[in-house]
């Protein structure tokens, strides 16, 4: 198998699941495909929702001591949580991250899913997960984390990909090195691109994942339903769910 790599899932976290869920789905016209029973055991409980074929997913703490729970008490909320990547060989590609000092924080073997972990001090900014499923490289194949039919869940009369993640740190062009190091994708300035979506290092206070940045049909239209939902509109851009949702 050649090796590739690309963005899968984006995770975003919050206190609770509501009213974010909704918020998220009647404004920018996608569908939650699955929520996933297995999360529990961490404390959290979940939601799924496509856009196109990367997952965009919300986990929130239902008990305390987790460590989504210790990530909004540090963050005060703001940032996203996880990206997650699937490619050939998620084994190496934490081997790899070893070796660069980046602990790996939990594995995670449920055939035909596996995917590791790693330590999000390490990476910085967000957690980092690789991951293979077997009939994953046909990218509308399984992918259990998102439910058994996922992909009957696609809506892009609204939303029609999730085309760009900004990541924010003091020194944009170090993380990038660093990310694009994990990863294996060599920067390209402060952005690192792949197959299905770039990664962009901006100038900011802290390391965090800052925002989502989606194509959508209409962009008067998600702004214009975001502030009848009660957000805070900006320019092309409103707060949701600890990051920043940038329409164009």
């Amino acid at each position: 198998m050649a090796p590739y790599v690309r963005l899968r899932q984006i995770c975003l976290v919050a206190p609770q699941l509501e009213p974010v869920i909704t918020d998220i789905g009647r404004i920018m016209g996608l569908a939650v495909c699955y929520r996933d029973g297995n999360v529990a055991k961490y404390g959290l409980e979940n939601a799924l929702l496509p856009v196109d074929t990367i997952l965009l997913e919300v986990v929130a703490p239902f008990k305390d001591g987790t460590t989504a729970g210790r990530f909004i008490e540090k963050t005060g909320g703001r940032g996203g949580y996880m990206a997650i990547f699937c490619c050939d060989d998620p084994d190496e590609r934490g081997r790899n991250a070893n070796a660069l000092g980046v602990r790996t924080a939990n594995v995670i073997d449920h055939a035909p899913y596996h995917g590791v972990q790693l330590h999000p001090r390490d990476c910085r900014a967000a957690f980092i997960e690789f991951n293979h499923t077997d009939g994953s490289d046909d990218i509308l194949g399984a992918y259990p984390p998102a439910g058994p039919d996922w992909q009957k869940f696609i809506r892009k009369d609204v939303t029609e990909a999730l085309t760009a993640v900004e990541m924010q740190s003091p020194d944009p062009t170090e993380l990038a090195e660093h990310w694009g190091r994990i990863i294996g994708v060599a920067p390209e300035g402060t952005e690192l691109k792949l197959p299905n979506a770039t990664f962009r290092f901006v100038k900011g206070a802290s390391e965090i994942m800052s925002a989502l940045e989606f194509r959508v049909a209409d962009v008067a239209q998600v702004l214009h339903t975001a502030k009848a939902k009660g957000l805070a509109v900006a320019g092309n851009e409103f707060l949701l769910g600890g990051v920043t949702f940038r329409v164009i």
